[in-house]
This record gives C-alpha cells, structure tokens and sequence, in this order.
C-alpha cells in the first residue's frame, strides 16, 4: 500500500488582487494606517466570527492605531443566564443534538446597551474611533469596515484546546459534545446571517486562523477571488480526525502524522466546515469555505440546487477508515419529517457506501434480517444500552461482503455500519451530525467518557421492512452502464430512489467530456494516479487531481473534460461523480 500524491493543502490561484493581500500584523497595520491618513472622525468597525482571539486582536492591532476611543461591542451583549433562558429550547439536554436557531445576532443583544454605545460614538470628537468584536457592526455600520473571519475546523481546535468557550458563555470545561452542539445549532447559524451581508459591503476580510500570523486582503479581493472560484474546479481543504474505530489507510497512503494512533474521519469535501485557501501571489488567505456559498449560491450551486437548499452546500464527500481499525457504531439516520420536527433541519442523512478499498474478509453492516422482530431487537439493544450484555448484531442485521469499488446505499432509515478493514467514501447528504447510534460495542470515546447511544431516536427512524432481500435487491451495486465512447464508459451507481443524489461512475483511458448541466458536480479520483481536469474552450486554467481527491465543480463552469495525466497516461481510471436529481 503506497503513499499517494494527495494534496493536503490545496490552494486556488487567484488571478490579479496580488496588491491586494498583506501578511502579518506590521503589514496589516501600515495598510490600515494608509487608508486612515489624513481622514478626521472615522468609525472603525472590526466585526468578528466567534472564536476570534479579541485579546490578540486588541494588542497587535486596536491599541497601535491610537485611536481616539475604543469600544468593544460585546459589552452590549446578554449576560450568560440571560443567553441561556433564550437558548434553553434550542440547546436541550442532549449531549448531541439541539435544534437550529432562527435567531438573529442582534436578539442576542441588549438593546439599551448598544443605544448607550451608539450615542458615545455621537458625543465624540474627531479622531479614529474603534468598534470591535462580535456583532460590532450592530453599534455602528462603519465608515471602514473590517470582518475578522475564523474557519469552523480552528474553532475546534480552540475547542479541544480548553482556549475556548462558545461565544457570551464560560464554559471551556464543559464536555466538548456540548460546546460543539451549541455552536453547530446556534452559534454559526446565526453568525452566518450576521455576516453575510457584511461580507458583501466590507472593506478589508482579515484571516485570524493563525495566532501571531494574520492576513489581510481588501473586500474587492475577497469578492473577485469568490467570483474566479465558481468558474473553475477547486477543492476545499481536508481535515483528519482520529477516533475509537479508527483505521491506518489514510495514514499511509496520505502521508499522515505518523505519531497519530489513527485517523478515523477525513472531511474531503464538507464546505461547511472546511476552509478554503485562495492564493494571492505570496500572501496565502484562509477563509471558510462557507463564504463562497452564502456570498455567491447561484453559479456555485446552480439555480435549480439554490431554489432548493439555499446557501447550504447539499452533497458531502467524506472517508471513514477501519482499515486495521475497528467496526463503527451500528446506526440509523432519521427520516425527513423526523429531522424536521425534531431539529429544525429541512432534509435529512441519506447517504452511501463506496469502497475505495477494502481486506480480505471486510464485510459492511446493511439493513435487518428478514424475519426480525422489532420489539425484540430493540429490546436487546436497550439491554446491550444498560450494560446487561452485547448486541447480537449476527441475529438481527444484515452482512454483506465488502470488495474495492462496491457501492451500498443507504437511505435514510436503513440500519447500517461500515465494518473493521474498509476504506470508505461516504457519498451523502450534508446534515452529518444526525446520527442514532443503536449499538457502539460497549465503547468509550476518546475523552474516555461513554459514547451517546441514541436508541430512542433510532426507535423511531428504523424502516423494518428493509430485511435482507429487500436490501439486496434495491442497495447493493446497482451498477448500469449507461453510455461509452471511445475509451471510456458511463455507469449509472445509484442513489436509491428516495434519495437526492444521483451518482454516475466514468472508467477512462482517454479524455471524457462532462457538463454540469447547471448543476454543481462532486467528484472523487477512485482509481487511478492522476487526472487532468481542463476546460475544451480554455474558459479555466487546467486543474490536476490526484487519487482519492475530492473536487468541486461549479455549475456556472458547464463542459469540462477528465483525462488520464502523467503517471497515469494510457491507464484505466475511474471517477465517482455526484449531483443533485432535478
């Protein structure tokens, strides 16, 4: 098993703006100072994503400025017990789950506060005035505006780390399943709003992702490299997450920390959580890939994908790993009407299986044997939940064969779980976080605190009559070619009918003509070393991925055309490409 080519850090070459981009605090400063030169009273407004370091943001920047007054918005902000009353609804008791905000910042907020902090900046003198924080521009609109931005994967790390608590609350000791449910249900939806339309107005975006090593780039910059980025394929930038069934393949073939026990998780394409690098000749800029969605959904998406899910980006390519690992929980996903009046979300997890590899033996969990009886098994999961003793999973799910290249689907209701010696791309739905684990095999996570068993939920999501032959017949590699040309053939993978997704694998040993057909495409090298991606009327630089990258192509970008490339000429290479159904 050879390591492979993969590009951890992929970055989008940003044409022009090169004047535009500034790294580190002693340039950051002088561009601001330059662009304050001369002016007389002048609001500063630093609005930021929560998570940013405020103190640095204060000592590196604000004070350096010497402005005449310096108010930090969050002054205005709800007390913690007064957050809480609000929030109480949407945070629940669960460890997991809550239900997403509708929120907006300015509820969040004290009212006579911020008419007290606006009515300061009225009585001040000339000079520069600095309003900063999160929500700072509630207080004032800015006559230069500033937004701080942090990536969600770094506000995790800040998480872990105990640096930080979710945002107006102190509670960096509290169990990490907590803080990162408060932030996922409330604390980016909301944030998100808030910054949208600032992102579309503001003068400069500053990166923060770095402590001590920040960039800058004008608002021009940001809105025209977000522009040149829905006219190409591009890929979001992975992360890798360790955990109880964590397995070795992405370790070696990735190149890995080697020191790592395992790598369970990779995000090769979540957008909403992963960051995006736009390249400005030497200045490398973070953001959120988020910001490419809420600021430009329609030629990112497609119109007919935007009419539908909004600024949400609705198709998730992730790898889950057991390869020398262990079994995933065994789980089901909840139906929509389930999703929607529990949690507030409008589609549900519907998801797939493709083998990228797999060991001899490697077997995947789908569906419930023909014959089960529901009381019973659920009875026997709530034992297994009490500690009385194992679920049998052998009488009452399914277990297939897992080889290299099989595909299973799995709509939501569907018992399933990837076993020990699979290298899986799951193919799915976006709303991740809307797992019911049934059966963990008596684990404990990482933390060393027992991993959350949702058999309530899952009493409720599990669809019984998907036995054994019903699973055979409908999920396992339903496998149609669907055309060929020379060198090449199409094969229609899939997904089931009540899933959005449809997904079509090439095998090619010459060029392939694709066309997103106003619709954003999600594509995944699974054999082969690499391919080059370019465009037949040279509308897009060419673009080369490698084996098991996942990349993004836009809807605005239209006919584009896959070739074997370099060590790969001449040989048979695969792509799993996916898009929504119309």
């Amino acid at each position: 098993m050879k390591q492979v080519n993969y590009e951890k850090y992929p970055e989008v070459r940003i044409d022009g703006f090169a004047d535009h981009a500034w790294r580190g605090w002693p340039a950051v400063r002088q561009t601001l100072e330059t662009r304050l030169s001369g002016r007389h009273k002048t609001v500063v407004v630093i609005d930021c994503y929560p998570g940013v370091r405020l103190e640095e943001l204060e000592q590196q920047l604000i004070t350096r400025l010497n402005p005449a007054l310096i108010i930090n918005a969050e002054t205005a902000r709800l007390n913690e017990a007064r957050l809480h009353d609000l929030l109480a609804a949407n945070l629940t008791d669960d460890r997991v789950f809550g239900v997403l905000s509708c929120h907006q910042l300015s509820d969040f907020f004290c009212p006579d506060r911020l008419a007290r902090l606006r009515q300061e900046i009225a009585d001040a003198g000339e000079g520069t005035i600095v309003i900063y924080g999160s929500g700072a521009a509630l207080v004032h609109p800015g006559d230069l505006l500033i937004y701080a931005d942090l990536a969600r994967w770094e506000i995790q790390q800040r998480f872990r780390s105990g640096e930080l608590g979710n945002w107006g609350v102190e509670n960096q000791d509290e169990d990490i399943l907590r803080r990162y449910k408060r932030a996922f249900f409330i604390e980016w939806r909301v944030f998100d709003r808030h910054k949208t339309p600032l992102l579309k107005r503001t003068d400069y975006l500053l990166d923060t992702n770095r402590q001590n090593d920040p960039a800058l780039i004008t608002g021009e910059a940001l809105r025209g490299a977000l522009q040149q980025t829905t006219r190409q394929p591009f890929r979001v930038v992975p992360f890798f997450d360790p955990g109880v069934w964590g397995g070795q393949w992405m370790k070696k073939r990735f190149g890995l920390e080697a020191s790592a026990p395992n790598y369970a998780w990779c995000f090769d394409c979540v957008p909403e959580e992963n960051s995006l690098l736009l390249r400005f000749s030497e200045v490398r800029v973070e953001i959120p890939s988020q910001d490419l969605i809420l600021l430009y959904p329609r030629p990112l998406l497609g119109e007919k994908v935007h009419a539908r899910f909004g600024t949400e980006f609705p198709i998730r390519f992730d790898f889950l790993d057991t390869v020398g690992g262990q079994n995933l929980s065994v789980q089901v996903h909840p139906l929509t009407e389930y999703i929607q009046q529990r949690f507030g979300m409008h589609y549900t997890q519907d998801e797939s299986y493709y083998l990228l590899d797999a060991e001899p033996g490697a077997e995947v969990f789908l569906g419930t044997k023909t014959g089960t009886d529901p009381g019973e098994m659920l009875a026997e999961l709530a034992a297994a939940q009490r500690g009385e003793k194992a679920f049998d999973d052998e009488k009452f799910i399914n277990r297939l064969p897992a080889r290299r290249h099989d595909h299973f689907l799995i709509p939501a209701g569907t018992v399933h779980c990837a076993g020990a010696g699979t290298m899986v791309l799951e193919i799915s739905a976006t709303p991740y976080i809307f797992t019911f684990k049934l059966w963990d095999w008596g684990r404990v996570g990482l933390d060393g605190l027992p991993r959350p068993v949702h058999l309530e939920h899952g009493a409720q999501a599990i669809e019984w009559e998907r036995d054994t032959q019903w699973v055979n017949e409908h999920l396992v590699n339903h496998f149609e070619s669907v055309a060929e040309g020379d060198g090449w053939t199409e094969e229609r993978t899939g997904l089931h009918d009540r899933q959005f997704i449809e997904t079509r694998r090439h095998w090619f040993s010459k060029p392939v003509i694709h066309h997103t057909q106003g619709n954003v495409n999600v594509l995944n090298l699974v054999e082969g070393s690499e391919a080059l991606v370019d465009s037949p009327d040279n509308a897009f630089a060419p673009f080369v991925v490698h084996y098991a990258e996942t990349f993004i192509v836009p809807a605005a970008v239209g006919e584009y055309r896959i070739a074997p490339y370099g060590s790969s000429a001449g040989k048979r290479l695969a792509t799993m490409k996916a898009w929504v159904r119309g």
